[in-house]
């Protein structure tokens, strides 16, 4: 379900260990600095909600609104948004020198990869039209419904994977006391059960229970979750990530938390989201193995684009310069979660809105290759009003550092970056 900007440019050989490297180098043509490849991984943009009415409305005196669209679809809002993105995105990478400012030249250059969910395709098509206006790129995708192994590696098929021990990571991030979850986030816990029993005067609301009531428990998952984590913070996770998507939906004050969540507010119960999704998607066994198909498949599509010779497992062709991957917070935060990124942007620690990427950049830098890594995102305020984004009005951009080969500048080598995702990379859950 529920993954701004995930780069990888590559300017030299990439080999890892369980695949065969081509022996070739770089073009002499190519050793000045420059940008060669760009690989974008993406959150899809502001969708609906993803449903569970019945469980939410037992713990709110008044029922959650519905939106005028399927459950998890991506709205109309949503859809504009990821162009702003995509407009963005051709003018910064056209500022860099791999594309060029405008034209459909390189249109057969880019290359979008989503997953088989409606917000993830169409959050594809409207990067695609933000990035190439009247040009046409497709949207490479499985028929919705059908698990694709990039996106949702263990729903897919993909393992054998070890839930007794992912399991056991989790118990031991909590101290093995799961009730203690509630405890560690009581302040922000309290604020929003005390807005969910809120009543307006003159309205008759409904009876509910506290979320303080929901018993806590840690337990082997199922499909692709490798692990269950009942708690008030699960609940209250999706409540907030409701919030969020109806302030960015641009929706009228009144209905954002029926009209009890401002900006301020919306900010700090964000942190009850961002804590459940480091629990479940960032502890390290879970992380790895949800991660690392989809890290596999980046290395093969930039080694290829550093070689120019093909290769196996590759997701682009040998001339591609920028390739897109459509998909959810969960990617972006197993991710962060198997490589140990964190980041700060618009205020929030380790957030993954709407439209959010990770980026990794490698540049050929005078005869040498060196990784940059940033996280990108549309603030919460670009976002609810629309707000164009250009070069000098941009979302946030912020530098994020790479614990296993960064350097005193931030950089990675493109020999350290490479080691940090072979590490990374869990074998067993690759295709």
């Amino acid at each position: 379900m529920k993954l701004r900007l995930l780069s990888f440019v590559i300017a030299t050989v990439v080999c890892i260990p369980w695949s065969l490297c081509a022996q070739s180098s770089a073009p002499a043509t190519q050793q000045h600095d420059h940008l060669r490849f760009v690989v974008i991984v993406t959150r899809h943009g502001v969708r609906s909600p993803t449903g569970k009415f019945d469980l939410l409305n037992q713990y709110s005196a008044q029922p959650w609104p519905r939106w005028n669209l399927r459950d998890a679809d991506l709205s109309p809002h949503g859809f504009h948004l990821m162009e702003l993105m995509g407009k963005y995105d051709r003018a910064l990478l056209a500022e860099q020198g791999l594309l060029a400012p405008s034209g459909c030249d390189d249109a057969a250059r880019i290359r979008i990869v989503a997953d088989s969910d409606q917000r993830t395709r169409e959050t594809g098509r409207a990067l695609a039209s933000g990035l190439a206006p009247g040009c046409t790129i497709p949207v490479q995708a499985l028929p919705e419904g059908t698990p694709d192994a990039l996106f949702h590696p263990i729903e897919a098929g993909l393992g054998p994977v070890d839930r007794q021990r992912a399991t056991a990571a989790l118990v031991g991030r909590i101290g093995n006391h799961p009730t203690e979850i509630a405890e560690a986030y009581r302040a922000p816990l309290e604020t929003l059960d005390q807005l969910l029993a809120r009543c307006p005067k003159n309205k008759t609301c409904q009876s509910r229970h506290s979320l303080f009531e929901i018993d806590a428990a840690v337990t082997p998952g199922k499909s692709d979750h490798l692990v269950d984590l009942r708690s008030p913070l699960a609940l209250a996770s999706t409540m907030t990530e409701n919030f969020l998507l109806e302030y960015a939906e641009g929706m009228d004050t009144a209905q954002v938390g029926w009209g009890l969540v401002d900006a301020q507010k919306l900010r700090s119960l964000l942190a009850l989201h961002v804590a459940q999704e480091d629990l479940g998607a960032r502890t390290e066994p879970v992380a790895r193995a949800q991660a690392s198909n989809l890290l596999f498949h980046l290395l093969r599509s930039a080694e290829q684009a550093a070689t120019e010779h093909s290769a196996a497992g590759a997701l682009t062709r040998i001339d591609d310069r920028l390739l897109i991957l459509s998909g959810h917070d969960t990617n972006l935060a197993n991710i962060a979660g198997a490589l140990h990124l964190n980041w700060i942007i618009d205020g929030r620690r380790d957030d993954t809105p709407p439209g959010g990427a990770l980026v990794f950049e490698l540049w050929q830098k005078e005869g040498a290759a060196e990784v940059r890594t940033y996280y990108v995102a549309q603030t919460l305020e670009q976002m609810r009003h629309a707000t164009p984004l250009t070069l000098s009005a941009p979302p946030d951009r912020v530098p994020v550092f790479l614990p296993a080969c960064g350097r005193a500048d931030g950089s990675c080598s493109l020999e350290g970056f490479r080691t940090a995702l072979t590490q990374a990379i869990d074998t067993t859950v690759v295709r």
